[in-house]
């Protein structure tokens, strides 16, 4: 092995730096990275090596465009000095359509051969849906009958096996029971952005480092979950890119655009999708959703997301942006002692029930919460989320039995009286009813509205433009509480057609809202708390409310 560039590399290099089409900043800055990596770093390469697995390409009815030989060289054919994979984690997110799937299953081809040469070297292609998980397989099983090559593999519907080095290819769903045990040399996961949480990722990688080389590589364009595992992943790619961070071993590949307004111009769509240039009937497919989306945003908000890998950072509807929803990830001061407001909110007591504490100081408003979850209820079995890292971490309580009781909330909140003077109580005018007994026994007057606000949906129309303002100005600090993150990213701002806004929830089903609607509670009886009036001067000039 001698080190060089290949030009796998100086092609690619060439293409971003000075090619025809535009390339965008992570491009940029991911050639910088391999060139400094290069130079830094005492590498093996084995451009023999590359050339055999090039030579495999002869089967597939396509070839690897720049961009791909550019990663597969990088990820396969590059070592440290100790001789380990110098990239053993790839992350490749490029719009859709660039062929992601096409490069799985030359990879995995690959990688299964003798021209890997590992023994055993199984591969396990993992995506959330199982149509998705089988895509590859189902390619590679097309080249292998296109080709006859039965006296080098065997297949069937579930596996395919190298006969020569007994490696097996087989795609996984989503279920992570079941993941548990195998030994594979690489694990593969396919459309990344629909994970929302990192239980089968972990279980998928547990089996890792049991063979030679072990790889782990992420396929993926943009998505709709926030808070989830891609943008994890993005925030450490950034890192490695733009702050110096260490890559420990990922090699980050990112198309996208760098701003929204980028979109306009047609020629920066190659930034987000490099093998657009190759495929004119995506072009024009491409150009269709566009004009879509100009005409309708709202209705066609995935083609920013998953074309352009440039999720809107608000969407119509959304309370907030997800980046102003993780602004309230700051640290939050010694309250005790301090005046707050309590909220409470329940959709079904059989389900969850949240409540917190609101307090105003130096123009923050500061929220500490807690939710309590039914564990026998069928609607949270739905719930796609981590629940279990959630209790661990004591945001949360998992309540054995048919519902959560009033007493146990109250008891709570009790607990915290003790610490912080609560002054009033905020909660829904439907949801009082099953409370009463217990706020009555822990000494609040329900009827006292002195000591107990009762949410109704004009008080949700007369907050929520201070709700959104604290938002916008980061003006409300929970400390790093994904559960809060989470309920808020699940919850919608529906506007009549008088512009007045009320909460609701995105979806039924399988999102949880409570505590962002009882943080929407405590703001409605939050009043008395604000040191500073002027936030809710003229509310009721500028509002049209409907009884």
């Amino acid at each position: 092995m001698t080190l060089s560039y290949n030009r796998a590399v100086t092609d690619y290099f060439e293409l971003v730096r000075h090619g025809e089409h535009r390339s965008c900043n992570r491009q940029l800055a991911l050639c910088d990275f391999v060139e400094r990596i290069f130079r830094t770093e005492k590498l093996k390469t084995d451009d023999e090596r590359f050339e055999k697995y090039m030579a495999l390409e002869r089967y597939f009815p396509f070839k690897l465009f720049e961009w791909e030989r550019f990663i597969f060289y990088l990820h396969n054919c590059v070592y440290r000095e100790d001789g380990l994979l110098r990239f053993p984690d790839l992350l490749t997110l490029c719009g859709r359509g660039a062929g992601k799937n096409g490069y799985i299953s030359f990879q995995s081809f690959a990688l299964s051969s003798a021209v890997h040469g590992v023994k055993g070297y199984d591969i396990d292609i993992f995506a959330t849906a199982e149509d998705q998980a089988k895509t590859s397989p189902n390619e590679i099983r097309s080249v292998l009958e296109d080709n006859n090559l039965s006296k080098w593999f065997y297949w069937n519907k579930e596996t395919i096996t190298n006969l020569s080095t007994g490696s097996v290819i087989r795609f996984r769903t989503s279920s992570a029971k079941t993941k548990d045990g195998g030994r594979p040399g690489m694990v593969v996961f396919d459309e990344y952005h629909a994970y929302e949480n990192y239980d089968l990722v972990s279980v998928a990688e547990t089996g890792l480092g049991k063979k030679l080389y072990p790889r782990k590589d992420i396929f993926t364009t943009d998505g709709n979950v926030r808070g989830g595992p891609l943008d994890d992943l993005k925030e450490r790619a950034d890192d490695i890119l733009f702050k110096g961070a260490d890559d420990m071993g990922l090699l980050p590949f990112i198309c996208c655009l760098d701003d929204p307004d980028e979109v306009k111009d047609k020629l920066n769509w190659f930034k987000a999708n490099p093998s657009l240039q190759y495929f004119p009937t995506l072009y024009s497919e491409v150009e269709k959703e566009y004009a879509r989306y100009v005409s309708n945003p709202a209705a066609s908000s995935d083609f920013m997301t998953k074309r352009m890998n440039l999720p809107p950072t608000i969407m119509v509807n959304d309370v907030a942006s997800w980046e102003d929803i993780c602004a309230t990830s700051r640290p939050i001061p010694n309250l005790e002692g301090r005046e707050c407001v309590l909220g409470i909110d329940y959709a079904k007591t059989s389900d969850m029930v949240a409540a917190g504490l609101l307090f105003y100081v130096d123009e923050e408003y500061y929220w500490l919460s807690h939710a309590w979850v039914c564990a026998a209820s069928p609607a949270i079995q739905n719930v796609k989320a981590p629940l279990d890292e959630w209790r661990a971490r004591g945001f949360l309580t998992f309540v054995d039995a048919n519902e959560v009781s009033p007493d146990i909330v109250i008891e709570w909140a009790q607990e915290m009286a003790q610490k912080y003077k609560i002054t009033k109580i905020g909660m829904d005018n439907f949801r009082i009813t099953l409370f009463r007994k217990a706020l009555i026994a822990a000494g609040f007057d329900v009827d006292d509205k002195n000591r107990v606000m009762l949410t109704k949906r004009v008080t949700q129309m007369r907050y929520a433009p201070v709700i959104q303002s604290a938002f916008i100005n980061h003006k409300i600090v929970w400390g790093d509480n994904p559960l809060m993150r989470w309920f808020t990213n699940n919850a919608l701002a529906d506007i009549d057609k008088q512009g007045n806004i009320t909460f609701g929830k995105k979806n039924a089903k399988y999102r949880m809202t409570d505590g962002f609607m009882a943080l929407v509670a405590a703001f409605g009886a939050s009043a008395e708390l604000v040191e500073n009036p002027s936030i809710e001067i003229n509310i009721d000039d500028i509002l049209t409310y409907v009884g």
